[in-house]
């Protein structure tokens, strides 16, 4: 500070301007891209491309909007009419109810246990069978192609005679949840896991044009449910091991499912973190439009003192990013600082 010569004191203004100058005098011939030998692609015609295949292509762009969510809002939206009429006839009726809202206040605060990070394994499983329910409900009727890997009556999964009708009867919402939720706990597969297998059967169904319906959801899911597991557990499940979870089904059947899923899914079972964060989020407002809320419980003495951590080693951890991005002068006149203070649970 106050030194005359330095090391890193910048060039003279004068020096610059000359420099400057004797730049401006070369003037370079503009080369076209043929004249150049360079025929690569631009990356802003790849992002436009991008930008085209993104409605095609839900499951690999964040910003698309997830198919499951789109084919829940026509039934969410008749629901809301029947209960606004039914509002409207019982309006003048006292209501009658003995469950009350929970609500947050000075000294209870009501949280449920379900991160984008760590979610519920409860309710994910739940809000993933009725996201595989809107998607056999309300499939397109003129259909897509057929891939016999996964028609159950070319592949059963169990001994029994399949119906004559197997692909005419819709499942129920609770028979899925059950398929899904014997896979999980049997195979003691994650909460994540499920969230991934929910990816990979919309990008299948993107991929080899297909729909999923009463005859073929339960293979599809299971391939869905096999890949997720090895991708994303570290200590994956073997094929073999689903053999015994469905008794009547050949570890060369599971062998075969598994590859044929994944050249229908032309190997791509990348899932960026921007991609888990929508389909999670997207879950949590499918479950809030369909009155599937998550359990909330009231913050514990524990909790919170767990949260106080985590958000005392937040601090530590970004103090020296703070202090960096800090300003180190600033004008008296514009002076508007706001002093952080942190929170206090108790």
């Amino acid at each position: 500070m106050g030194g005359t010569t330095s090391c890193c004191v910048p060039a003279s203004p004068k020096r610059r301007r000359n420099a400057h100058a004797r730049l401006e005098s070369f003037t370079e011939p503009e080369l076209s891209r043929e004249d150049s030998g360079c025929n690569l692609q631009h990356i802003s015609d790849r992002e436009n491309v991008d930008e085209l295949n993104m409605e095609s292509n839900p499951a690999d762009h964040p910003r698309a909007g997830t198919m499951f969510l789109s084919k829940s809002q026509t039934d969410v939206r008749e629901k809301r009419k029947s209960i606004f009429i039914n509002n409207l006839t019982h309006l003048m009726e006292p209501r009658q109810s003995n469950t009350r809202c929970k609500h947050s206040s000075c000294s209870t605060i009501f949280l449920d246990d379900s991160t984008v990070s760590q979610p519920n394994l409860k309710y994910t499983i739940k809000c993933v069978a009725l996201a595989i329910f809107y998607h056999i409900k309300n499939r397109d009727s003129h259909g897509g192609t057929v891939q016999d890997i996964f028609d159950e009556k070319l592949h059963p999964l169990t001994n029994s005679v399949v119906p004559a009708d197997y692909n005419d009867q819709d499942p129920e919402q609770k028979q899925i949840y059950r398929f899904v939720r014997t896979l999980f706990c049997s195979a003691q597969l994650t909460a994540e896991c499920a969230i991934v297998t929910l990816v990979y059967l919309e990008r299948l169904l993107t991929y080899a044009e297909m729909t999923i319906g009463p005859g073929n959801w339960k293979r599809i899911v299971l391939g869905a449910i096999l890949l997720a597991s090895k991708v994303w557990d570290d200590q994956a499940v073997w094929n073999v091991d689903y053999c015994q979870i469905l008794k009547d089904i050949t570890v060369e059947d599971m062998n075969e499912l598994e590859r044929d899923f994944l050249e229908l899914l032309q190997f791509n079972i990348n899932v960026p973190s921007s991609v888990y964060a929508k389909y999670y989020f997207d879950l949590r407002s499918m479950a809030e439009a369909n009155n599937l809320s998550f359990p909330l419980e009231p913050l514990s003495r524990d909790k919170a003192q767990k949260l106080e951590a985590i958000s005392r080693l937040c601090d530590d951890r970004y103090k020296d990013v703070r202090r960096a991005s800090r300003k180190r002068w600033s004008s008296v006149d514009n002076l508007c600082g706001v002093p952080w203070v942190p929170a206090i649970l108790s």
